[in-house]
């Protein structure tokens, strides 16, 4: 089943679906493997795994500390793609990679296309590979049934809007404020109003992420948005409680 169809049979059940994010290799795969799995069987719906990168510009100093410590630790995309086909295997969720463009050009679209569609990866997130720029890989990404997955931000105009909701594929990924990830979002009014120009840009699902923290975040983004994303906050709760405070996490985001 593709990504969109996938969520949207979820988003019958739920007020709102869950996509968490995880650094693959930080602290270890080990540990990766722990934390997938209390996240799977709290409820989670998707989960965004990183690849991780050098410089990776959207991110705020939790992903970013995450992603710097994975590589001097030695992680290799060969073993982030070989972790990502295990964890799809074993479990019947959605799993995304998120990456920087460096990655996907180092290995080659193709070849990583290729990988993603035989390991039953639903979607790609590379923020810093825009739709004008990017037509023939996004087309390839979805002949082969992997969801190329774009961004709204609250700067967004309504024409970069529809070239945004034209190009990309499963949902939009709506950044809840300017800036990186890890700051608490402010879900105020000019937040609904930004939500609603989301709504009128486009009849694809909504996620919203970058500062949400919390079950109060995702009650206010009920009703607003389909998919709340949770990033940086379980990084802080792992290096801080360990990896098996991670499920009562995930489950009291929904009480």
């Amino acid at each position: 089943m593709q990504l969109e169809a996938y969520l949207k049979d979820r988003r019958k059940h739920k007020d709102i679906l869950l996509m968490t994010h995880i650094v693959l290799g930080y602290p270890s795969f080990d540990t990766n493997r722990e934390v997938i799995r209390q996240m799977v069987e709290n409820g989670v719906d998707c989960i965004e795994m990183q690849i991780p990168f050098s410089e990776p510009m959207a991110d705020g100093p939790v992903i970013m500390k995450a992603n710097l410590d994975s590589l001097a630790g030695g992680t290799r995309v060969e073993e982030c793609l070989a972790f990502g086909a295990e964890m799809a295997r074993t479990y019947d969720i959605a799993f995304l990679y998120m990456t920087y463009y460096n990655i996907v050009f180092k290995y080659g679209e193709e070849k990583l296309l290729d990988r993603c569609a035989a390991d039953t990866i639903r979607g790609l997130i590379i923020p810093d590979l825009p739709p004008d720029q990017s037509e023939f890989f996004f087309s390839q990404a979805r002949k082969k049934g992997i969801s190329p997955i774009l961004i709204y931000s609250p700067t967004s105009s309504e024409e970069r809007m529809k070239e945004v909701d034209e190009a990309g594929n499963g949902f939009i990924y709506c950044v809840a404020r300017r800036g990186v990830t890890g700051k608490k979002s402010e879900l105020n009014v000019d937040f609904d109003a930004y939500m609603q120009r989301c709504r009128r840009a486009t009849d694809k699902m909504l996620a919203v992420g970058f500062g949400i923290q919390n079950h109060d975040d995702i009650a206010t983004l009920m009703g607003k948005a389909d998919i709340a994303v949770i990033g940086s906050e379980t990084i802080r709760l792992v290096d801080a409680e360990g990896p098996e405070a991670v499920g009562p996490f995930i489950a009291g985001l929904k009480r």
